[in-house]
Order: structure tokens, then sequence, then C-alpha cells
């Protein structure tokens, strides 16, 4: 069914969905309108400054705008009309911004590629689409594609190295010349960093159980490994001068089996190794504790080469993910640059390295915790400054030139544009990027409140709540569970595109009769990172299940809701949580919709168990560890564990080619709840990835979860007043 017919049933879901119910609000605005926003992400800028450029998609159609200084105003430069589900990703910039390339297809959020690495086709495509790379026109015409591969680096002197088959490969940016394997690697290559002067390229050389840095110089056709070792080396980082490289070290996978049912530090380093002889020193060695683990937040090390001979990174060591620099000389205590309660995320150095901008929940405004705004820090002391303030959200800053940092921008009601702002945080100015479709409904949507409450055990609980008429009388309540699980929901259009859909369908809900509250439960980020790794979690125990049970309680409180009228909708780890509110509690769950949900959790662990040597378990090993008492945990941990308990209908969405959770994780839950007469309903997406990649799958889930959920409730109204209860 193609998108014009599902946009006329998405309007009727407006129209009459809570059609004879005495809760139901007036419809202020359609499911169709709601999704009419546009999402813009990739924000990226060029190497010399003056440049920046971006994706823009809308009803799935995704297009690549740039946009040049002094003005800043957005172009359109590519015209791909159609909702194809083929990504736009990875756009680079050649060093002087006359060049821009980008990769369309594939699918760049997988845990794993799918049999023979296919790319996704989730337009069930006669010709099997293929990952490739092109270059738009900057000054109008059409793109060109120059080769199938993934991940494009240009060098200062214009050479074009990229990764097929995990492989370097190269070609000349202009695609008139053949591609060419670079050279041969045993391992499964990427991190391709260009040094300064463009005549070496350094990489990773990923060999499973270690990882090494390579350094290939183009000239005389030479491969060099700078300091190899047992560990896995990463995020190798030249030096200004191109004579050293900065890189990430963590232990290699051997040793005695870690335990799975408590947590154990995970030490990490980082080192500088000459590039000319290989000759390495350790600059820093994190502590051997757990908040000294290796980050796991966005970027993960962000490692930078800073002015002053200066090493910047991203750790948790005060128990909040924070940037540190440190000599590259090593020896001394790093310096912490950004002190606070606060996560910082989205990290980018200045062209002269002596400033970086990063985005972070925190500022001057009530709530803030529970937004992203941008600030500025120099590399060389601890004085962060703001560079956006206000109630709305800021994220993924780049410097557009010396003076300007670009954003994305969003707030409670508006989706996502571009923000420029002074990099002294003195001037803001938000840029022309498309404009709002004329029906999307801004003005009509709430402003979520931030909320809070108590776990069972004591733990406060963040949440947002969305509510359009407190004065309307008992209405059905609705528990939003988000995905990742590091992920934090906040009072705004969220950054990435699969929490900005959870959000105009909360929206949405909000406006049509009920009251949603969205938790941020234990395991997320944004509130420290004890609260981000907490004890006996996920299959360890499941302890964030605590949290979505005190949400729906506080849900119950509120004056304004129908305490008897409870449902609960998410996706991915926000599914495994609506899997285990319906088996454990229907009795307070009336009704829920699964999302591409974990259904078994000592499946995935024992999936997991082949792929990694560190879990104890490859190559048929004796010891084992706690291995069988964290199978049986993660069993009792997991919603099928509980499915003889489960009385509440669900429906269960997802798409067949999902990778990165095994759609037999649906297969498996409907053939339990069949065998134990569970009402269930599906909704199945052939050729579907994980993350919906076309609007119209979107659409689907969303008119199909608001439609359920309505009828349920409705159904445990009706249930409620005639004294029968499932």
């Amino acid at each position: 069914m193609k998108k014009f017919r599902y946009l006329a049933l998405l309007n009727l879901v407006g129209l009459g969905l809570a059609a004879g119910s005495a809760w139901a609000a007036p419809a202020t605005f359609t499911m169709a309108q709601v999704l009419d926003y546009p999402f813009i992400s990739e924000l990226v800028a060029n190497a010399t400054g003056g440049h920046i450029a971006f994706v823009r998609n809308l009803h799935g159609a995704r297009n690549v705008w740039i946009a040049d200084a002094p003005g800043y105003a957005p172009r359109q430069v590519t015209q791909y009309k159609s909702d194809d589900g083929q990504e736009i990703t990875q756009l680079t910039f050649s060093p002087d911004g006359g060049m821009l390339l980008y990769i369309r297809g594939g699918d760049h959020d997988a845990n794993w590629a799918a049999a023979g690495d296919l790319a996704p086709d989730p337009d069930s495509a006669a010709d099997q689409p293929k990952v490739t790379i092109w270059r738009a026109a900057l000054n109008g015409g059409a793109p060109v594609k120059i080769a199938e591969g993934d991940a494009p680096r240009i060098s200062s002197r214009g050479a074009l190295a990229y990764i097929a088959d995990h492989q370097v490969w190269s070609i000349s940016p202009d695609g008139k010349s053949k591609p060419a394997r670079l050279f041969f690697d045993h391992g499964r290559d990427g991190g391709l960093q260009w040094s300064p002067d463009g005549t070496r390229l350094a990489f990773v050389s990923n060999r499973e159980d270690h990882a090494l840095i390579g350094i290939y110089r183009l000239k005389d056709k030479f491969l060099s490994w700078p300091a190899p070792s047992t560990d896995k080396a990463s995020y190798p980082r030249w030096s200004p001068d191109g004579r050293q490289i900065a890189f990430v070290r963590r232990p290699g996978d051997g040793g005695p089996p870690r335990p799975l049912l408590t947590q154990s530090p995970d030490p990490w380093s980082i080192w500088i190794a000459d590039a000319a002889t290989g000759e390495s020193h350790l600059v820093w060695q994190s502590p051997n504790t757990l908040s000294g683990s290796y980050p796991d937040t966005e970027g993960q090390a962000n490692l930078h080469w800073a002015a002053g001979n200066r090493i910047v990174f991203l750790a948790d060591l005060d128990n909040w993910p924070h940037l540190y620099s440190v000599s590259a000389n090593g020896g001394g205590n790093p310096l912490l640059l950004t002190p606070g309660p606060f996560m910082v995320e989205a990290v980018a150095q200045s062209r002269d390295g002596r400033f970086l901008v990063y985005s972070a929940n925190t500022g001057a405004a009530k709530d803030d915790g529970e937004r992203c705004h941008i600030f500025r820090v120099p590399v060389d002391a601890a004085a962060p400054a703001a560079v956006t303030t206000g109630v709305g959200l800021e994220v993924k800053p780049v410097f557009g030139d010396d003076a300007h940092v670009a954003f994305i921008d969003a707030d409670a009601r508006t989706p996502h544009g571009i923000g420029l702002a002074g990099a002294d945080g003195k001037s803001r100015h938000d840029l022309s990027s498309g404009g709002l479709p004329a029906d999307f409904p801004r003005d009509a949507l709430v402003v979520p409140k931030a909320v809070s409450f108590k776990s069972a055990d004591g733990l406060t609980i963040h949440g947002q709540l969305f509510e359009s008429d407190p004065g309307a009388g008992a209405k059905p309540g609705i528990i939003f569970v988000h995905g990742g699980p590091s992920r934090q929901m906040q009072l705004g259009w969220h950054s990435m595109d699969y929490y900005a859909n959870g959000y105009a369908v909360n929206q949405y809900l909000a406006a049509h009769g009920f009251v949603v509250l969205s938790v941020n439960y234990r395991l997320g980020i944004g509130y420290g990172r004890a609260f981000h790794h907490p004890d006996h979690a996920g299959p360890a125990g499941a302890a964030e299940y605590k949290d979505v049970q005190a949400g729906a309680k506080f849900l119950q409180a509120q004056k304004s809701v129908d305490p008897k009228r409870i449902g609960i909708w998410g996706g991915s780890y926000g599914g495994y949580l609506t899997g285990l509110a319906l088996a454990r509690n229907s009795e307070m769950f009336k009704a829920g919709v699964d999302l591409m949900g974990v259904h078994d959790m000592s499946r995935t662990l024992s999936e997991g168990f082949t792929q990694s040597a560190s879990l104890g378990m490859q190559g048929g090993r004796y010891e084992k560890g706690d291995v069988e008492q964290a199978l049986k945990v993660a069993f009792q941990s997991s919603p099928v564990a509980d499915v003889a308990r489960w009385k509440s209908p669900v429906l269960l969405i997802q798409g067949d080619d999902d990778r990165n959770v095994q759609f037999q994780q649906t297969v498996d839950l409907a053939a339990r709840l069949r065998a134990q007469h569970v009402r269930y309903e599906e909704l199945v997406l052939p050729n579907e990835i994980h993350s919906f990649l076309r609007w119209d799958s979107w659409a689907r889930a969303d008119m199909a979860t608001a439609a359920f959920l309505t009828k349920e409730l409705q159904a445990a109204e009706a249930e409620h007043k005639s004294g029968s209860h499932p």
C-alpha cells in the first residue's frame, strides 16, 4: 500500500479513533498531520570552515542540504522524492568545502549485518539495493555515483579512501577512475584517518580478539604497525604536525571469564606512538574502578589532539560523562574541563584546537536537566560557557567557522531545524531549512511537564507527562518506555529519528484523550554513570522494571487518570519492558503495544557467547564462570518466563529484516501467547529493519498503535462499568 493511501487512513485515525468514548477529547489534529514533520540529521562542517551540510527527511524523502558563510542560507542539493527507505549518511566534505560526498543505502545502526552483507530493501525493490558513495552537485545538477562502499575520507590532497568488503579502497572523487584496493589486510578495517599532509592513512585493523593501528604510506606503498599489542587499539588521531598518533587501548579478549551477573571494571588507556618509528608511550591510564570504565555514551572516548600539545577525552571518572585534558607527554592528573552533574555529548573541536563545543543536559532554566544546550570550553581550563540557553533543545554542534557554531535545534512544539550562534554565545538565529509543512499542528501540541517519582527501592526516576486537558475527567493513562536503553527522553523533539517518532505519537495520544507518561528508567543516560549502569538490570535481574511499575503507580495517582485503564507501549528495549509489564502485571497494564521487543533474554545472551571470547564460551572453553546461572537469571528476567500470567491483549510489531533484535523473538512470543490463549494482534513489515527506514512503515505502525490502545482501553472502560474484568 503506497504512502498516499496511508495518508488517507491516517487522517481517519484523527477523526474517528476515539468516537463513542466518554473520555475522548476533540480531535484537534490527525496522525498524518503530526507525522508531517521534517527530521534533520548528519550535520557536518568542512575542515577549513565556511560550509555546513545536513540531511533533511520529510515523508521518507531524504535530501542533502548545504549552507555557506557568511549568510549560511541553506539550499537543497539533491532531489530525491520517494519514500524508498535508503539512508543518506556520512556526509563528508573535502577540507576546502568544494566537494561533498555522502553514503546512500545500508543500515548504519545495526548490531550485525545480514547474511552476505546484504543492504536493506525495505521498499521491496526488484533491484537489489547497494551501499554506495555519491558526490553531490553543489552548484546544481544531478549527483554522481562514485563507487559501492562506505565510510569515505578525503585527504588534504584530494585523495579518496573508503571501506568496501571490510578492506580499504581508493578511487578518484570524480568517479572517473576504477576502484582499487589500496592494500591487503587480513583484519576487518575501519577508522580511516588521513595525516594532515595527506601522504599517509591511519586505520584500525580489527582482528577479533585484538586490534591494531596501521599506517599506509601512499608514496612507497608501505604498511607499518605502530605499537602492536594483544590489546584492542582504536580511535587513531594524528598530531597537528603529523609526526605522532594518539589512540585508545582496551584489553583484548582473553583471561578468565568476566562475570555476567555482577559488574566489573572495563579499563582503558590512551597511548601515543611515533608515526615513523612506532615507539610509543602511555599518556593516561584509567583507574581500575567502575567509574573508570570505558565510556559508552555518544562518541565514547571522544579523543582529540588539541592545541598546546594536549589530549582531550571523555570519561566518567566522577560518575558523569565529562571532558578531560592531559599533556600529550603523559604524566600528571587529567584536568576536568566540564565539572557538574550533567552529561557531555556530541563533542567538536575548533579549527585552531583551542576550544571544544558540546551539548549537555544542563543550564540556567528550570528543568534543563531534561533538555540539551550547547556549551564551549577551552582545552586547558575548566571554564565552560553557554552558547545557547532557553527552553529549547540544541544538539550536535559543529564549528561552521571560527566565529559560529551550527547545531540542530527543536523545542516542545517545533521539530528540528538548524540553528546558528556566535561561538561566544552573544548571538543566535535559526536558519531557514525548508520550514514546516502548512498542516503541521505546531500550536496544538502540548508542552510536556517534567515530573519525578520514587521507585520501589527509593531511586528517583524522571519522566515527561503529556496531557492536553487536565480538567476533562478521568482519562486512560499510557506509559511510554524508550528503547536503547542508553537514551534520555527530553522535553521536546528528540534528536534521534526513532524517538522523534515516539514523541509525535505521544503528542497525538495526549491530544486524543490519553494522559501519557514517558519514563526515563534506570539504564538510561542523563543522570550519572551509576544510573546508567545499575546493578541487577536487564538480563541480570530486570531491576529497571521497578521504575516502570513506579511510573504506572504515579500515573494512576493523577486526578485526571482512570487508574483502571493504564496501557503501555515501547520499542526495542521498550518492547522488552512492555512485555514484562503485560506478563507480570496484567492487572495493572490493560493493554500494550510491543514493537520489536526482546522477549527471551537468555536466547540473546547465549547468541552472544559465540561472538565474544570474553564471555568464556568460544571454542568450547572449559571455564564457564557464572554462565549457567546467568542464563537462568536472564530467562527469569524475560517476559516469556511469566507468560502463564499474561492476560492483557497486545499488538506485536516488527520488521522481519531486523538486525538488532532477532525476528525469532516475536515469532517465539506469538507461539507462546497463542498456546496461552492470550489475545494478540500482529503487524509484520516485510524487509523492514529495526529502526524502520520508510516513513510509510512508521505511519502504519503509529496508526496501528493508536488504534489498538484506543480500542482496548475503551473495552477496559466498558468492562469496568459492567463489573466484568479480564
